[in-house]
């Protein structure tokens, strides 16, 4: 019995090793596809002359549908700044979800909206839409106000209330650079297959914001924050790029995401009630398209910037991560059939393993590792040489995957300017990996443990003026 109980822990120990080199290699190679494909987008860029549609009176028009619920902190910046975007036509569309502040009246008197009775399709199920509101000012402005159902349900209402054929979702705290949705339709008008588009996410927070234009572009000061800002751009720059660059992008941010308007339809929206809507809503996409045989593809691009902000308090940070989790796993449960099923090609056999094995249970083996390695070291099963070895590659991994996608952004945009500004993140991509990775892991852990009682619980996250 003894042996066998040791035999057991040595077995698994080394299970948590192999494991930790079969990410690492995972991250390696997304990595070096993401490097690949940046510089391809890059060279693309240069030869493009898409500067000359935003003048374009043949431009595919876009609908912004921006969901807000209790939003009034931000909401105003937020709608100046789609407002000024250097696009063609489009209409921006706020949809206000039974707010319980001041949301819909700082609109009202900022906009000077007034009442106004539109006809629209009900193509897709949401709340009741009590009522519609236009600008004389901004005539492609148009508030929605509506009976609370949660973001998913907001974003149904805009869809159904929007009259183009390309919408954009952006969250409320967030600011598009001024040719950002010039940079995400492209891939629409030069293929017709394209049915979604993700752009980047980057952290607002350290960057000077006037009347809702961004007007230079800095770091924090906040540790946490800086923390995040380099988790973001590991996070779009290596594994985002990656996933698009073999045709398995899963996750689309809502913060910032185009999707072809009848395709979304096709699918039923957004699914009502379900937390990680927008990751939900691509793999709907890629289930419907493959069992009906239909050509598509789910692109990602690295330039057309949407600016966030960020949690700046581990409390919040925590709701935020724990409900990342959770969404994840009502996707992961909805479409459990695509598992390994090769009737969904790359999706079922490639990207739907990966986020059950490394996101959805890998956190648990991680944390597993990290609490059995030790003591397994301490009762002499294992030795310093497998000790020092686990611990080595399970930070050596991280640094590489946050140095190198912050030297793939410093190779291709440079969006941070000064010496100091580069040597600041270089530091947090290392010190991103003494810790905080490690916290990330626990919230989620904590979400897997507390599934049940909190699948559909949104949370609520503290928000602060735009403007600075």
């Amino acid at each position: 019995m003894k042996e066998f109980l040791y035999q057991s822990i040595l077995f698994a120990n080394n299970f948590s090793l192999v494991y930790i080199v079969l990410v690492n290699s995972i991250y390696f190679l997304q990595l070096t596809g993401a490097g690949f494909s940046l510089l391809s987008y890059i060279k693309s860029l240069r030869f493009s002359d898409y500067k000359r549609y935003i003048e374009s009176e043949n431009m595919i028009p876009i609908s912004l549908l921006v969901p807000a619920y209790n939003e009034s902190e931000t909401i105003i910046d937020n709608v100046k700044n789609l407002l000024s975007l250097d696009f063609p036509q489009y209409e921006v569309i706020v949809i206000n979800d039974g707010s319980t502040d001041n949301t819909l009246q700082l609109l009202m008197k900022e906009f000077d909206m007034i009442s106004f009775a539109e006809p629209f399709r009900r193509s897709v199920e949401s709340q009741e839409i009590k009522k519609i509101y236009r600008s004389p000012k901004n005539p492609y402005l148009i508030v929605v106000d509506k009976i609370n159902g949660g973001k998913a349900d907001a974003l149904n209402a805009g869809m159904n209330v929007s009259n183009y054929p390309v919408f954009v979702s952006i969250d409320a705290d967030s600011i598009l650079e001024k040719e950002s949705l010039t940079k995400i339709i492209m891939p629409f008008v030069s293929d017709h297959e394209v049915v979604a588009v993700g752009g980047i996410v980057r952290i607002a927070s350290g960057c000077k914001i006037k009347n809702g234009e961004l007007v230079e572009i800095g770091l924090s000061k906040k540790p946490l924050i800086m923390l995040q800002t380099v988790e973001y751009l590991r996070a779009f720059l290596t594994g985002r790029i990656g996933f698009a660059s073999i045709d398995i992008l899963m996750i689309i941010s809502g913060a910032f995401g185009a999707f072809n308007k009848n395709a979304a339809i096709s699918v039923g929206g957004y699914t009502r009630g379900c937390i990680g809507e927008d990751v939900e809503l691509v793999l709907k996409i890629h289930r419907y398209m493959l069992e009906k045989k239909q050509k598509y593809k789910v692109k990602f691009l690295a330039d057309p910037v949407c600016w966030t902000q960020p949690p700046d308090k581990l409390s919040d940070l925590k709701k935020q991560r724990k409900r990342w989790q959770i969404g994840l796993m009502n996707t992961l449960f909805m479409h459990k059939k695509l598992l390994f099923n090769p009737r969904y090609g790359k999706i079922g056999m490639l990207g739907l393993p990966y986020f059950w094995i490394f996101e959805f249970l890998g956190p648990l083996i991680e944390v597993f590792g990290f609490i059995l390695v030790p003591i397994s070291f301490i009762l002499g099963v294992v030795n310093v040489e497998f000790l020092i070895s686990f611990f080595v590659l399970a930070v050596l991994g991280g640094c590489i995957l946050s140095v190198g996608a912050l030297l793939l952004e410093e190779n291709t945009f440079k969006k941070y300017p000064g010496g100091s500004q580069v040597m600041r993140l270089l530091l947090y991509a290392v010190l991103d990996n003494f810790g905080y990775r490690h916290l990330n892991t626990i919230y989620k852990v904590m979400a897997i443990f507390s599934y049940k009682k909190s699948k559909h619980t949104w949370g609520q996250i503290t928000r602060k003026r735009l403007d600075n």
